[in-house]
């Protein structure tokens, strides 16, 4: 059986360090990056990509909205399912997040089970 892999990114290391341990908890592999400049510097030098991605929307040096629109728009990576955490849950948040390209979009704080269900539901629908 193969072992999905997940790329967590966040500014905050206690968030990233959450996100992590649940999905380890529940078998998954966990990478981390700090930001989405780290992220897409991750991607670039990955041998095998994340079955899906976490990422932040308020992040310094490049924030999620443009991290995810970078990574979708790299035929290498635009199949990659992604879930968007982030504090911001208005429509117009959500929305922003959906136009550019995520397969779902979590609000913190979040329950680390909902995270986890979330996480497999969209590899699964990505498969």
């Amino acid at each position: 059986m193969v072992v999905p892999r997940v790329l967590v990114v966040d500014d905050t290391a206690s968030i990233r360090f959450l996100i992590r341990t649940n999905l380890e908890l529940a078998g998954f592999d966990v990478d981390e990056a700090v930001d989405g400049v780290d992220c897409l510097e991750v991607l670039s030098r990955a041998e095998v990509l994340p079955d899906a991605i976490t990422v932040d929307v308020m992040m310094p040096r490049m924030d999620g909205v443009a991290t995810v629109t970078a990574i979708r728009a790299d035929p290498r990576t635009e199949k990659i399912a992604i879930i968007m955490v982030s504090t911001q849950g208005y429509p117009a948040d959500i929305a922003r997040g959906m136009e550019a390209g995520v397969d779902a979009y979590v609000t913190k704080p979040f329950d680390p089970d909902f995270m986890v269900a979330t996480v497999s539901e969209v590899i699964a629908d990505r498969e």
